[in-house]
């Protein structure tokens, strides 16, 4: 624990925990799982971007993840939602990407290590993003609570309620995809549900109202990843995988165990 990269995961574990489980409860209100795939693969390409141009591939990839979040926006109109639009964005990533990693020469075993991710890697610029997250997100909720509820609860009912649906959704998108491309650092892209989704699950199985969906996601990310973090050192085992078996199996478990859900709002 008191080695500095250790020091600096832990930290970054916890702004994570407070931000991304509030990520997750919005990705499975709005139905949206494929999201995390398509942001994947955006990330991907994102990466490749940058190490093609010279940049900051984490950078490249935070920015490219929000754009496409927010160019996804028109689609959540259609009768088929968003799910066609992310397959299709997913495909198109992948594809782009292994195509500019293959023009430019770039060795693809470099983006794709940043795509697995290490929290034991975590730099200082990583951190900054989560604690900026960890800010902005519960101003979000906080700030628009009602008008999220209604969304999240029925997207012509919140319409019909007065909500500025278009505009709430792109701002969701947008917070969706940067969020994702952010725990690729701690998890990887393709254990971003440790962080995101599992805590969200488990909340839903506990709170009926959104309110208490948001105070019992934070709850479950902050045990579920922590736990799973001090299981990984104890036990020399790699973190990612820990921490998504950890908060894998507390969500499995809490589907067996009767509970009384909470209505309070």
């Amino acid at each position: 624990m008191k080695l500095p990269a250790v020091q600096l995961a832990l930290v970054a574990l916890v702004l994570g925990s407070v931000s991304l489980p509030i990520v997750g409860v919005f990705i499975v209100g709005l139905d949206i799982m494929p999201d995390r795939f398509a942001m994947m693969h955006v990330a991907l390409l994102g990466i490749a971007i940058g190490l093609l141009t010279g940049l900051d591939p984490l950078l490249c990839a935070l920015v490219l993840c929000g754009l496409s979040g927010g160019a996804l926006t028109p689609l959540a109109r259609s009768s088929t939602g968003l799910s066609g639009a992310m397959g299709l964005l997913m495909t198109l990533a992948i594809a782009a990407a292994l195509l500019v990693l293959s023009l430019s020469g770039v060795n693809a075993n470099g983006a794709f290590e940043l795509l697995w991710g290490s929290i034991l890697a975590t730099q200082p610029r990583d951190v900054i993003v989560l604690a900026t997250l960890a800010v902005l997100v519960p101003i979000l909720y906080g700030l628009r609570r009602r008008d999220l509820a209604l969304l999240l609860h029925d997207r012509e009912l919140a319409l019909c309620s007065g909500v500025a649906v278009e505009r709430l959704t792109l701002i969701l998108l947008v917070v969706i995809a940067v969020a994702i491309a952010s725990a690729i650092r701690l998890t990887g892209a393709l254990l971003v549900d440790a962080l995101t989704l599992l805590p969200a699950l488990a909340a839903r199985r506990v709170g009926s109202s959104l309110p208490a969906m948001i105070r019992s996601s934070i709850v479950f990310g902050l045990a579920f990843n922590l736990g799973g973090f001090i299981l990984a050192l104890l036990f020399d085992f790699p973190p990612g995988p820990t921490l998504v078996v950890v908060g894998g199996v507390c969500t499995l478990l809490l589907h067996f165990i009767p509970l009384e859900r909470s209505s309070t709002r």
